[in-house]
């Protein structure tokens, strides 16, 4: 595992009251033996202070992106609010190992980042216990699927325009389903699918729509094969099967105007969940990428709202003989069962 310090901006204050932010990167193995790449952004306190971090927040990135550019402002904004925020780039993604674009199984992927994140948890032990998803398109219903897995494991997730269903003008048109499915056994890496541009539907600003296609990390071809249908499999399963299972506390972040996933589907979302706590913000007139392909006074009106709702449900105890909150007891049983049981 090698690890570095850099690039993690300069001073200045934020709204947080954290003076600066401290960036790091490593490489991780999954359990196939891949090298993955992760990265990290944590606050930076006064020399006196001592005190852990609100909570960790770990990133889930969208198809073709990855975490250590793409996510770079979502780390910083939310270091300098006072979160450790972590990140790893997925299986054929970023700096990570696996062919560029393609994923052979979302489940896997799904478990790379299962086994990453509770590792992050555990090295923390009990000095933070709360710990978020941030889930971005894609990453949204890596994020979902998370939660299922450990239904009672996550504090909460921020959802920014989730990946539950392809809206229907970026959806395959049914004779390429129906060729995906027939030819993925046959030649799963070509790239021969059909679909508008993305980073075009994407950005709102020519700025980030040159950033993206400037970024050797950044996927930029047509759909994989197996990939355009691993990713179709999964979001109709969540559309159809997890939608009225997630049970978490949740905040939907999404732009009234996206053309890439479909914002009445996050209304669906919010409308279907067990969830006693969720939250739904929809921002008319603003597109898909909300946290870093808006103009900066619409990113930060996103931001504001986002490290508003962490800040609500990231309790700070003053005293270990106060009463624990509702939220704090669950986390520490959570803790407990999964030592008892060798969880991850």
């Amino acid at each position: 595992m090698s690890s570095s310090n850099g690039g993690g901006g300069g001073g200045g204050r934020d709204d947080g009251g954290v003076l600066d932010h401290e960036y790091q990167e490593e490489y991780v193995r999954n359990s196939r033996g891949m090298k993955l790449f992760a990265c990290r952004w944590l606050p930076r306190r006064r020399r006196k202070e001592s005190r852990p971090p609100k909570a960790l927040v770990f990133l889930c990135h969208g198809y073709a992106v990855e975490c250590g550019v793409t996510m770079r402002g979502t780390g910083e904004r939310l270091a300098r609010a006072g979160y450790a925020v972590y990140g790893l780039d997925y299986e054929g993604h970023g700096r990570s190992d696996g062919l560029q674009g393609y994923v052979p199984d979302f489940q896997a992927l799904v478990q790379d980042c299962d086994d990453y994140f509770a590792s992050i948890v555990r090295s923390h032990g009990p000095t933070v216990r709360h710990r978020f998803l941030l889930g971005e398109s894609m990453g949204g219903a890596v994020a979902l699927l998370l939660h299922r897995a450990r239904p009672d494991f996550w504090t909460g997730a921020v959802l920014v325009a989730p990946m539950c269903k392809i809206a229907d003008d970026m959806r395959p048109h049914p004779v390429v389903v129906n060729i995906l499915r027939a030819m993925t056994s046959i030649i799963p890496t070509w790239k021969i699918v059909p679909t508008n541009d993305v980073i075009d539907a994407a950005y709102r600003t020519q700025e980030k729509r040159d950033e993206i296609r400037g970024n050797p990390y950044c996927y930029k071809d047509k759909p994989r094969l197996k990939t355009a249908f691993e990713l179709l499999k999964v979001s109709l399963h969540v559309e159809a099967n997890l939608l009225h299972q997630v049970s978490l506390p949740f905040l939907i972040v999404h732009g009234g105007a996206d053309k890439v996933t479909d914002p009445s589907v996050s209304e669906l979302l919010y409308r279907s969940a067990a969830s006693q706590d969720k939250t739904l913000k929809l921002y008319p007139g603003m597109w898909h990428a909300l946290t870093s392909g808006e103009s900066p006074n619409n990113i930060r009106t996103v931001f504001q709202d986002i490290i508003a709702w962490l800040d609500h449900r990231s309790y700070t105890l003053t005293s270990s003989t106060e009463k624990l909150p509702e939220v704090e007891q669950k986390a520490r049983h959570d803790d407990q069962h999964h030592q008892q049981h060798g969880n991850k």
